[in-house]
């Protein structure tokens, strides 16, 4: 097999897509062992990875989704691409600007998706058809298939380590009431700098019904986190949650909150870039998906280690991008409260 020195994996954003993408980074570092891989990846999403240890640099993309939207930043990625001298390019964009971005960097081997024809610029393609709905993590995951590696085992993975998670317990150890464990929950989700999809929330008077429902069965407080731009829906949760509760808001960042939930006794969240980031770094994750197909975006994790939750919808066949939610209505198409509690106790069990 043909070995490469010098890597670069691209996946600007965002925190979920990137988190799933680790499962790439395993594949690579396992078939290039002795390679230095750099991340290609945005501010808003290189603290969920940038100390993974499989990854030996960053670089920072800034705070465009699409670093290659613009002329200017096109041109500056190009010459970020030119300044590493890489001997390959890993791509696990479907945009044609991002394709000819790297063609013009002049990286000798370059492999990356190809969706209708927009892979023009790798000559390694891994050929997908967008109208077959297949997980996002199966999909990235078709480019290291086609360099040749070794892909199996290989799922979202963020390696947290026993002095993190010890360190995360000792944020709530003043409060005697999380001795015994606790659940982590999150109740907000949706946004990055690639889109605003709150209807991907489920509404809060329903979540703390169904975490009050849990509490009666475990015993176990929750730690609520979000963002501080997330207070209002976390006020309107834990107005209606009557079991114990800590809140975080705005005061962790990405790998503190890894560590909190692979200390956990389970994450529950919605379908949104934090519970990704449970599922990778080993939670029990549960996520409640609502105009998003689990097919394609569910915990990319082994089997058995996250629960999905979802009433069938008529979602996009492309997408969540493809498609049109503003007919989305949590009280007539989401999953109900009896179900998802029925479901979580068998899991949690």
């Amino acid at each position: 097999m043909r070995q490469y020195s010098r890597i670069v994996l691209i996946l600007p954003c965002c925190i979920g897509d990137v988190v799933i993408a680790t499962a790439v980074l395993s594949a690579l570092r396992r078939g290039y062992p002795q390679a230095d891989i750099t991340w290609t990846v945005g501010g808003w999403s290189r603290q969920a990875v940038e100390h993974h240890p499989d990854v030996n640099a960053i670089l920072d993309t800034g705070a465009s989704a699409l670093p290659v939207k613009s002329v200017r930043g096109f041109l500056r990625f190009v010459r970020q691409l030119r300044a590493g001298r890489f001997d390959l390019a890993v791509s696990l964009v479907r945009s044609p600007l991002m394709s000819a971005a790297v063609l013009l960097s002049g990286i000798p081997r370059r492999a990356g998706l190809d969706s209708n024809g927009r892979g023009f610029g790798y000559n390694v393609r891994a050929v997908i058809d967008p109208d077959v709905i297949r997980h996002e993590g199966e999909i990235y995951l078709d480019v290291p298939r086609a360099l040749g590696l070794d892909t199996s085992g290989c799922y979202a993975n963020l390696r947290i380590s026993t002095s993190e998670q010890d360190a995360a317990r000792a944020l709530i150890a003043d409060d005697a009431v999380f001795a015994r464990g606790f659940i982590l929950i999150n109740p907000a989700g949706g946004r990055n700098p690639g889109m605003v999809m709150d209807s991907k929330r489920y509404p809060p008077a329903q979540l703390a019904d169904l975490a009050n429902r849990l509490y009666a069965d475990f015993q176990l407080p929750y730690v609520v986190i979000g963002a501080q731009s997330d207070r209002p829906i976390i006020d309107a949760l834990t107005a209606h949650l009557t079991a114990p509760h800590r809140v975080f808001a705005g005061e962790l960042n990405f790998r503190q909150i890894a560590a909190l939930a692979a200390a956990s006794a389970a994450y529950i969240g919605s379908d949104t870039g934090l519970t990704h980031l449970a599922a990778a770094a080993g939670a029990k994750t549960i996520m409640i998906l609502g105009p998003t197909d689990p097919a394609r975006y569910a915990p990319f994790t082994a089997p058995g280690h996250s629960l999905a939750l979802w009433k069938p919808y008529a979602v996009a066949q492309r997408g969540v991008a493809a498609g049109d939610i503003s007919a989305w209505d949590w009280a007539q198409d989401g999953i109900s409260v009896d179900d998802a509690y029925t479901r979580i106790v068998n899991f949690l069990k």
